[in-house]
């Protein structure tokens, strides 16, 4: 069973958007690098797609949507600075093939957690923007993860 964790897209700076944080959307690089998430995912079996509420995570996620004719769930346990716990609650309980949109403070975190707890990590660990995580779980847990580039644009 597998689940994908995408950290966002590149959003426009956090120094010069003026409004609440949440509500930042992607930068022009941002929705470039979510068509070629989408690329990447939309050949698989994906079930399902839920994203932190910030406004960059659920935008990453709207070219696959399109592309498997599915909605983008919200789900607030996914928020930056939220709490792991809540993170893994909902890695644990989603369905097979399920891709969860979150940030670059809690997908490490929760890597890291699950690592701690058994998880074999077999690439290098990729944080960056546009990186997504494959997540291999069993009935008994987690067992493996696979860090994937984030798509490279030139700005």
């Amino acid at each position: 069973m597998t689940i994908y964790i995408v950290r966002h897209a590149k959003a426009g700076k956090r120094s010069e958007w003026h409004d609440e944080d949440n509500l930042r959307p992607l930068s022009k690089t941002g929705w470039q690098q979510a068509e070629m998430i989408a690329e990447q995912l939309k050949k698989l079996s994906i079930t399902s797609l839920i994203s932190s509420p910030a406004t960059r995570c659920v935008q990453t996620l709207e070219p696959l949507a399109k592309a498997k004719k599915l909605k983008v769930k919200v789900d607030k346990r996914l928020i930056e600075f939220g709490d792991v716990a809540d993170m893994l609650e909902i890695a644990e309980e989603v369905e097979d093939s399920t891709v969860l949109s979150s940030h670059g403070d809690m997908i490490p975190e929760l890597i890291k957690t699950l690592e701690r707890r058994g998880m074999k990590i077999e690439s290098k660990p990729d944080w960056r923007k546009g990186s997504v995580w494959v997540v291999e779980r069993t009935n008994r847990g987690f067992k493996s993860a696979t860090a994937w580039p984030p798509p490279q644009i030139e700005d």
